[in-house]
This record gives C-alpha cells, structure tokens and sequence, in this order.
C-alpha cells in the first residue's frame, strides 16, 4: 500500500506536534506515540495498492500552497480517529485531483481518498473510545491553525519507506 502525502510548513507541524503531545501527557492515544522519524503530521491525498513515485515529480512544483487546519473531525463508530479537518480550497481541490488522475482510480478499499470522496483531515489519534474523544476535547484547543503545505512524499507501507518528492 501506497500513501501520497502532503506536508506542512515547520510552524503548522509543530502545531499539531504540540496537540500530539498534549493528547500523550493526558494519557490519550495519540499519532505522537510512533516514533518512527518517517511519522509526521500530513493529509493523505491518495492511497493505492502502488504508485510510481517519479510520476508526481510535476505536481510537487504546485506547492507550498495556503492550508488550514479547522475544527475537530471524528470517523469510526465503536473506535474513533480524530483529526483536525483540513478547509478545502480550490487549489488544494485542483491538486488532489490531478494526483488522482496521475495515480489512476482507488481500489474500491482506497474509495474514501478518490475525487468526490475525500476528506481532508490531519490525523491526531487512533482507536479512541467516546470517553476518550470527551476527554482529548477538553485537552486539545481547536483554534485554527493557518499555514502552508509545503512538501510532498510517498509513503511505501510495505517496505516503511519515504520518497520525498518536495
């Protein structure tokens, strides 16, 4: 499996490193628990069974573009994600549909990160229950975060590496 993702400029990942944080010193599952240098506050714009990472090397001059990270958004039912919703622009609506066009549709387990289906969103925990998300409410503060998406990589699950394209 296959991840194109966007990266935030240092200030905006700082920012959702410091709420990582906050959700740790809670004791709240947090994305901040993987320590992996690879782990790194992003939107996933597509993920395929495989990309070819040199045929995105034209979309990266489309950066850094205006982003904004706004209110709380939950996905799941019994567990739950939550993550900061990422404000659609039409420049970031323009780029994500030109790496769909590039990567080719989603496999039908992927649908959620095709045109028309996704939902940009920067994720900040995994497997939370209800009392959880209450609680990682209260630590966090949702004021938006405005800055730039400035880098663009591949994430290759399989092999857990990075191709960096910006």
């Amino acid at each position: 499996m296959f991840s194109v993702e966007l990266l935030l400029d240092p200030g905006s990942e700082r920012a959702v490193r410091d709420e990582w944080t906050r959700l740790v010193e809670a004791g709240l599952p947090s994305a901040g628990r993987q320590t992996a240098p690879s782990n790194r506050p992003h939107v996933t714009l597509a993920v395929r069974e495989r990309v070819d990472a040199s045929t995105l090397s034209s979309v990266a001059d489309a950066l850094p573009l205006e982003i904004e990270l706004g209110g709380m958004l939950l996905f799941g039912r019994d567990r739950f994600v939550l993550a900061r919703q990422v404000i659609v622009s039409a420049a970031l609506l323009e780029l994500h549909r030109e790496i769909a066009r590039i990567v080719g549709p989603p496999e039908p387990h992927y649908a959620n990160t095709g045109p028309d289906h996704w939902t940009p969103h920067v994720t900040l925990a995994r497997r939370m229950s209800a009392p959880q998300v209450a609680q990682a409410l209260e630590a966090l503060d949702a004021r938006p975060i405005a800055g730039q998406a400035t880098g663009l990589r591949v994430w290759d699950a399989t092999a857990k590496t990075v191709t960096t394209l910006r």
